[in-house]
């Protein structure tokens, strides 16, 4: 992958797999992001493909971080409930 798509992919996953303010399931919101991440490496000349090939699929990488993010934000924050943002 170029340093290109690199930083892309570090700079989109940090600004957008942050803990959701609301309970969502995170399965759908991570759909929902990987089709947006696609249009943005698009526009910015990035074929998914060249992301995919380094990360495998988007969407379980996406899924991934946005289950750290809920963790993180449930450990800082002390709040146990997770049931309506399972996968």
């Amino acid at each position: 992958m170029s340093e290109h798509a690199i930083k892309f992919l570090q700079e989109w996953i940090g600004e957008k797999c942050q803990s959701p303010a609301l309970p969502i399931k995170i399965e759908q919101h991570a759909e929902t992001l990987a089709r947006e991440c696609a249009a943005k490496a698009a526009e910015a000349g990035i074929p998914m493909e060249d992301i995919q090939e380094e990360v495998g699929d988007i969407q379980e990488l996406i899924a991934s971080r946005l289950e750290d993010a809920v963790e993180i934000d449930e450990d800082a924050h002390g709040d146990a409930s997770t049931d309506d943002r399972a996968a």
